[in-house]
C-alpha cells in the first residue's frame, strides 16, 4: 500500500490500541482475531456476535476502535453505528465487510463509520484500517475508494437493477406486510408477489425478511 495513503501501517503506532471484534461467525472472528492479536500494539478486549452484544461490549470497554460486520442477524448495521457513538464517542468504527458496493461504503459513512475494509484482504487491510480510524483518519479500500469516488450515487434499488415494481414489493416487505397483503395493494396475484420477492431477493443478495427491511432501510426505501 503507497505510504501516502491514509491507513498506512505507520499511522497510529504510538499507544495500545483497544478493539471490539463483532462479527456473527465464529470462523470469522477466529481468523481476523489471528490478524489482530499478531499485530503489536493492538488489544483486542471482547468480541461480540451480534449488534446488541457489540453495543454491550462497546459500552463495556470505551474501546479505541470497533470493528463491525456489515450485515448482522439481529438488525441493520447503519441505524446501530449512532446508537454506539451516542454510548462510547471516542469509539471508531470500522467496517469489515465481503459487499464491494461504493453505496454500502457511503452509506457506512454518513451513519458514522471511519473505515470501510473488505474481508477477503483482511489479513492485509484491517491492520491498516484500524491504525488510521485510532489516528483520526478515514479509511476506504484501496481499489473500492476509487469506485466511491468515479461512481455516481443512484437512487434506491438501482444499484441492483431493481425495477419498480420489485422496489414497491421490497417496501411492503420492509413494513412487514404479509404476500396476501402485498398482493392485495398491488392488485397482484400471490404467485406474482412470491415471482417479485424471489427476484429482488436474488439481485440484493439477501434472503431472510430481516436482511430484505435491513436492505431497504439503508436504500431509504421506507
Amino acid at each position: 500500500m503507497n505510504a501516502d495513503v491514509v491507513g498506512a501501517g505507520d499511522v497510529g503506532r504510538r499507544d495500545v490500541i483497544t478493539i471490539v471484534l463483532a462479527d456473527d461467525q465464529a470462523i470469522v472472528r477466529a481468523a481476523l482475531r489471528f490478524v489482530l492479536e499478531a499485530e503489536c500494539g493492538f488489544d483486542l478486549v471482547a468480541e461480540a456476535a451480534d449488534l446488541a452484544m457489540a453495543t454491550r461490549k462497546v459500552l463495556a470497554y470505551k474501546p479505541d476502535v470497533l470493528v463491525l460486520d456489515l450485515h448482522m442477524p439481529d438488525g441493520s448495521t447503519y441505524e446501530a453505528i449512532p446508537t454506539i457513538l451516542d454510548i462510547s464517542p471516542t469509539t471508531r468504527i470500522v467496517i469489515l465487510t465481503m459487499e464491494d458496493s461504493p453505496q454500502a461504503a457511503r452509506a457506512a459513512l454518513r451513519a458514522g463509520a471511519v473505515g470501510f475494509a473488505l474481508k477477503e484482504a483482511a489479513d492485509t487491510e484491517l491492520v491498516d484500517a484500524v491504525r488510521a480510524a485510532h489516528a483520526g483518519h478515514v479509511y476506504l479500500d484501496p481499489e473500492l475508494a476509487g469506485r466511491t469516488v468515479s461512481e455516481p450515487e443512484v437512487g434506491p434499488g438501482e444499484s441492483d437493477g431493481l425495477s419498480p415494481r420489485e422496489l414497491e414489493v421490497l417496501r411492503l416487505v420492509a413494513l412487514g406486510y404479509t404476500n396476501p397483503q402485498i398482493g392485495d395493494e398491488l392488485h397482484l396475484s400471490i404467485r406474482t408477489v412470491e415471482a417479485h420477492r424471489s427476484h429482488l431477493q436474488h439481485k440484493i443478495h439477501r434472503s431472510t425478511r430481516a436482511e430484505v427491511s435491513a436492505y431497504a432501510r439503508e436504500q431509504c426505501v421506507v
